[in-house]
């Protein structure tokens, strides 16, 4: 299709030739009839007329390259083509403009994606305008498909849907997260511009955990530590105001004695538990024999059983010269609560098999084998937390005080270690220690 100026410019040239022959020919009549001064101004109309046309001609050309500034300014001479020049100038330089405001958006946009929190953006009817991938997964949103949806026909969580229409945002609102989502949301909403609303999210599902564990444990401690010195306080009241022969004095001194133990017991398991958690991690350049270790370790079951348990304690020679890097204190510690608990949990007459042994790899595996009671499948994932219990009774029976596997756990994995149980009620239980490669080595020459 032509264009409007190529269609005018055939048209008034077209008009251009037919005035400038009848500006001819009556120039030639003029001049035989005698009028000079009209065919003079008759040229002179023609001249003038030429000039506008050529320059309305220019002014097209300008507007159609207007219709389409991306392309290149139209080579135009004297005044529209220093207009078309200016134009040009003025348009590169917002282009470049508008690009740096998206690279700053895109930048900015970036920043909160990066983000472990979400960000989700609302107009002023409640519709979805923007909103991160963190924020679409606590919400189980999809970023693109649900754009422009209205956010409450998507979370329909009714704690949300009522903290979203009150108005009253400032405090955040805590609800489950929605669509099968696993963990607790925090929600804040802050309004903005005309009637925008700013939506924050923040999975609290660790801190929330977090919480619990510290007020159970404080709850736990307590109780420790109150039962030992209800029954302390109870003696010293009994031997303070009632006559006692000799037997029942020495039986009531032997069980104020057990209850102190107890107490230094777990005073001790916490202290270490503070040390574990507050000191920085081992080096990797203190070398500790194995054998010295699993010979220690031996000696101490063995006066712990009395006998009363047919104990296997099984390493190579080989393993014996290996070497393992870390904290000697804290390896003695979780080696010998496993060993220890074993024996505990399992009954006179039982087996225990306590091996170290060099895997292919490279890794250390130290394994605990009881034929004790065994523990259900159910309480497996909590064994390693603090104070849990399978059977709180038998475990004050043995003298645990429940912070035993915690231990363990902390050592396993400030060493870059590994803790795996396998049990079955009633058949027994297998702790197995895998120690890693780069702390395993054969004890040098």
């Amino acid at each position: 299709m032509e264009s409007s100026s190529s269609w005018l410019w055939s048209r008034v040239t077209t008009r251009l030739a037919a005035g400038t022959l009848s500006g001819g020919l009556g120039w030639w009549a003029g001049t035989r009839m005698g009028y000079p001064v009209l065919t003079g101004l008759s040229a002179a109309a023609v001249a003038v007329l030429g000039l506008t046309v050529v320059d309305t001609l220019k002014g097209y050309q300008l507007l159609d390259w207007l219709r389409t500034p991306e392309s290149d300014p139209p080579a135009l001479p004297g005044l529209w083509g220093e207009v078309a020049h200016r134009v040009h100038r003025v348009l590169r330089v917002r282009e470049r403009e508008t690009q740096l405001e998206r690279d700053r958006l895109g930048q900015f946009l970036s920043g909160i994606e990066a983000s472990p929190n979400g960000v989700m953006l609302l107009d002023a009817t409640e519709h979805i305008t923007w909103i991160s991938n963190a924020a679409a997964h606590h919400f189980g949103l999809d970023p693109a498909r649900d754009l422009a949806q209205r956010v409450t026909n998507l979370v329909r969580v009714p704690a949300f849907v009522q903290y979203l229409a009150g108005g009253d945002y400032r405090e955040p609102v805590k609800f489950l997260m929605p669509r099968g989502g696993q963990g607790t949301l925090s929600v804040l909403v802050r309004s903005y511009g005309d009637g925008l609303k700013l939506v924050l999210s923040q999975d609290i599902t660790a801190r929330e955990q977090a919480d619990v564990m510290r007020r159970d444990f404080v709850a736990n401690v307590s109780h420790e530590i109150r039962t030992p010195l209800t029954v302390l306080a109870g003696f010293i009241e009994t031997m303070s105001n009632l006559p006692l022969t000799e037997v029942e004095r020495t039986r009531v001194l032997t069980l104020m004695q057990q209850q102190t133990e107890r107490m230094q017991t777990l005073v001790a398991d916490l202290l270490m538990l503070a040390q574990i958690e507050g000191s920085p991690l081992p080096a990797t350049d203190r070398w500790l024999p194995a054998g010295d270790l699993f010979q220690r370790l031996e000696n101490d079951a063995r006066g712990l059983s009395m006998g009363r348990h047919r104990l296997v304690f099984s390493i190579t020679p080989v393993d014996r010269d290996i070497e393992i890097s870390g904290i000697e204190s804290e390896w003695m510690s979780a080696m010998g609560n496993l060993v220890s608990n074993a024996i505990r949990y399992t009954p006179e007459g039982g087996e225990v098999r306590v091996s170290w042994m060099t895997l292919p790899d490279g890794h250390g595996e130290f394994a605990v084998q009881d034929t004790g009671i065994g523990i259900d499948e159910e309480h497996l994932p909590r064994l390693t937390e603090r104070f849990y219990r399978v059977d709180g009774s038998r475990s004050r029976e043995t003298g645990g005080t429940g912070l035993g596997l915690s231990i363990v756990k902390h050592v396993v994995q400030r060493h870059g270690g590994d803790l795996r149980v396998t049990s079955e009620k009633g058949k027994g239980s297998t702790f197995t220690l895998f120690v890693p490669k780069a702390r395993v080595r054969l004890q040098s020459a």
